[in-house]
């Protein structure tokens, strides 16, 4: 990477800087479309998905192991059991699959 630092960081600050800028300039009205509402209220929950499930993966030994984990957690968050429950048991089934694996 040659070339200088600054740069790049300013190129960075301006692209950022331009996308929360570009929907304020060009969306003034307020959006009553129900499609595009519910759209962008999953947006943070889909970008999070996106952002942890390969860790979920390739964070253990074996691929497997994760994904022991990622679906324990998926069942005991749907059956409705708290945060500390669904972490507590998705750790020691991949605790318990890398023994075994």
């Amino acid at each position: 990477m040659s070339g200088n630092i600054y740069i790049y960081v300013l190129v960075m600050a301006v692209v950022t800087y331009l996308i929360r800028l570009i929907p304020l300039t060009l969306i003034r009205k307020e959006i009553k479309n129900n499609y595009i509402k519910s759209f962008l209220y999953y947006v943070p929950f889909v970008t999070l998905a996106v952002m942890t499930f390969p860790a979920i993966l390739y964070g253990t030994e074996s691929m497997i192991s994760g994904l022991a984990g990622f679906i324990t957690a998926l069942v005991l968050a749907y059956a409705g059991q708290s945060l500390i429950v669904v972490s507590v048991l998705s750790c020691l089934a991949v605790f318990i699959v890398e023994l075994i694996v």
